[in-house]
């Protein structure tokens, strides 16, 4: 039993370490030997030396690519003419090739939405490009989340830099130096572009591209073969199969791209390896015309071509595998097109919409794949007096024209200058409102009333100066003007109408306040009467016996005059006490001196009785 345990445990332990022997030994069994090169240029340099000027002249026309565009769509992304296709469709194919007993295995995968379902990926991801780098076409899918990849543009085999322009994503990476080889590109607004391209069309922002990359031979013009005409126009140095010619005819691995009828675009990959299996680019040619192909351009084929599928390889590559050559390995590439999920582009669809399914839903006024092209050519055409609708500018109240710059014109007012100024005398009506200005002499609403008399200018606001207050002219103001007798009694007679008008309504509005207060009560008139009566007959009384007193006097004190009456004469000393002889010293004695008043009175002593009976009247 203890020898048993012993024996395995030792099996464990061999078994242990083989394994972590083998683990590097099957990671570098999946490096490609890179044996399967096709490249249509040699070591010299990537495509042809001319210009794009030298491309006009040999296909005698100024046109030199041919661009699919989508149809008008308001609020969508969709550059595909039917909305009830499937966004993608990938299948699997073997093709006999005609006039050969070659059968060829591959895929093909139609994208009906490419402005929002197709990228250009550099390898490995952003930045690949500037770094040289190459990346298996599984790794930069699976970075970027494509359903579907495949490899796409030409890179030098050595340095590892891609070749051709480059556009990933509404992102420039590189421009090909103007370099004229075929191109397919897809610009913001959806169009589809393949064929020869200048600098300047590369780098144009008016409808820039969105992807682009580069290729060899424009294999199908408006669904013509067109290699003869890149023949001439490529043709520039030998490469590693040979000429051009050679690159052409040989039979390999193929990848292309282009598009058919309906917009959709069409990915091909097939197997193959140099001069062995696969086809030649006149058979790739005449496989995509049968297949409904209008505009399609060859991209990187040979040991490159690869096709992924949900992360991974469906494609049988040629490159044979180091160190073990009876297996195949995909091999490191450069650019890759990638078939993702349906993405609004730009993502936040140019501000001016939203993103609901991958689609760009665009607001009023906007339009295009990307909510990009207003319908009133840019966002602030319409200026600060009005605003993009669906149908151009709305302008606010008052202003019209394609921009709303322009005021309503003379006599009209109001949304879209649609009403009519009701302004007379020359009067002129504010554009939103409508309300008249008058000229100088005139006023009112609509200006139809001359100023009144004495007054002239503008608003009829100052006051006229003329001698002996006589009325002026009601827009100057000269004092040196005749107004005919009718108009003469015509403005007098509105005068004293306006007047006695004024007049009633003051009166009215008085009686008006004065009715507020109730009748307070008062007397009667009888009753004024007889008070009237009774003060006339007391003044008069009053009168009369003034008259009698002034008149006779001495007839008045005698009626005044009353029974006598006796006095006593009591000294003041003897009020205060004095002494009684004293008093009689003096020779008053009280008895007598009244006896004596009273029997012989002196004229002075009736003269004192009268005035103080007068007083004590």
């Amino acid at each position: 039993m203890a020898t048993l345990r012993v024996n395995c445990g030792f099996v464990w332990l061999l078994l242990l370490l083989r394994l972590l022997v083998r683990l590097p030994h099957a990671d570098n069994s999946r490096v490609s030997m890179e044996d399967d090169v096709l490249q249509p240029y040699g070591a010299r340099g990537h495509g042809p030396a001319h210009s794009h000027r030298h491309v006009r002249a040999i296909l005698l026309g100024n046109v030199t690519h041919e661009t699919w565009r989508p149809p008008p769509t308001t609020n969508s992304s969709s550059s595909s003419s039917s909305s009830t296709a499937p966004p993608v469709e990938s299948t699997v194919f073997v093709t006999d090739v005609p006039g050969s007993s070659r059968w060829v295995y591959g895929h093909m995968t139609v994208v009906a939405d490419p402005l929002g379902s197709l990228s250009v990926l550099e390898p490995a991801g952003p930045g690949g490009c500037s770094l040289r780098q190459r990346a298996l076409v599984e790794e930069t899918a699976a970075a970027a989340g494509c359903l579907w990849a495949q490899n796409a543009g030409f890179f030098n085999t050595s340095s590892g830099r891609c070749l051709g322009g480059v556009v990933s994503d509404g992102r420039a990476v590189q421009d090909g130096g103007g370099v004229q080889n075929a191109h397919f590109g897809v610009r913001r607004d959806g169009s589809l572009v393949f064929g020869y391209l200048s600098q300047e069309e590369v780098l144009d922002q008016s409808n820039p591209f969105v992807q682009l990359v580069g290729g060899v031979v424009w294999l199908l013009r408006n669904g013509r073969v067109y290699i003869n005409q890149s023949l001439e126009v490529e043709c520039d140095q030998t490469q590693e199969t040979g000429t051009l010619r050679t690159f052409v005819d040989v039979v390999s691995a193929r990848t292309a791209v282009g598009h058919d009828a309906e917009g959709r675009l069409v990915l091909v990959q097939l197997d193959g390896q140099t001069r062995q299996r696969g086809m030649s680019l006149w058979e790739l040619a005449d496989f995509l015309q049968r297949n409904g192909v209008v505009n399609a351009i060859n991209l990187d084929g040979g040991g490159s071509s690869t096709f992924v599928a949900d992360g991974s390889l469906a494609s049988y590559p040629s490159d044979h595998c180091v160190p073990d050559s009876r297996w195949r390995c995909a091999r490191r590439v450069s650019t890759v097109l990638c078939v993702h999920p349906l993405r609004c582009r730009p993502a936040d669809c140019s501000g001016n919409g939203g993103c609901e399914g991958g689609r760009c839903v665009c607001r009023d006024g906007w339009s295009g794949s990307g909510c990009e092209v207003s319908a009133c050519g840019g966002a602030a055409a319409c200026g600060e007096h009005g605003v993009c609708g669906k149908r151009g500018c709305v302008c606010d109240s008052g202003w019209s024209g394609a921009t709303c710059s322009q005021v309503c014109p003379a006599g009209s007012y109001g949304d879209g200058c649609s009403r009519a100024c009701a302004c007379l005398n020359g009067g002129s009506c504010d554009p939103v409102s409508g309300r008249c200005s008058c000229p100088p002499g005139f006023h009112g609403d609509t200006c139809d009333q001359v100023c009144p008399a004495g007054s002239f200018g503008p608003g009829c606001s100052l006051q006229c100066r003329c001698h002996h207050h006589c009325p002026c002219d009601p827009q100057t103001g000269s004092c040196n003007i005749s107004l005919p007798a009718a108009e003469t009694n015509d403005s007098l007679h509105r005068a004293g109408l306006c007047l006695a008008q004024q007049i009633f309504s003051s009166w009215r509005r008085a009686a008006e306040d004065e009715g507020a207060l109730r009748e307070r009560p008062r007397l009667a008139e009888w009753v004024w009467l007889l008070l009237t009566a009774v003060l006339s007959v007391l003044l008069l009384l009053s009168l009369a016996l003034h008259l009698l007193q002034w008149a006779c006097p001495r007839g008045s004190a005698s009626l005044l005059r009353t029974e006598p009456r006796s006095y006593s004469y009591v000294p003041l000393n003897d009020i205060h006490g004095v002494a009684a002889g004293e008093s009689r010293r003096r020779g008053f004695v009280l008895g007598d001196s009244d006896s004596e008043d009273e029997e012989d009175p002196t004229p002075g002593a009736v003269a004192s009785l009268l005035g103080a009976g007068t007083d004590a009247l």
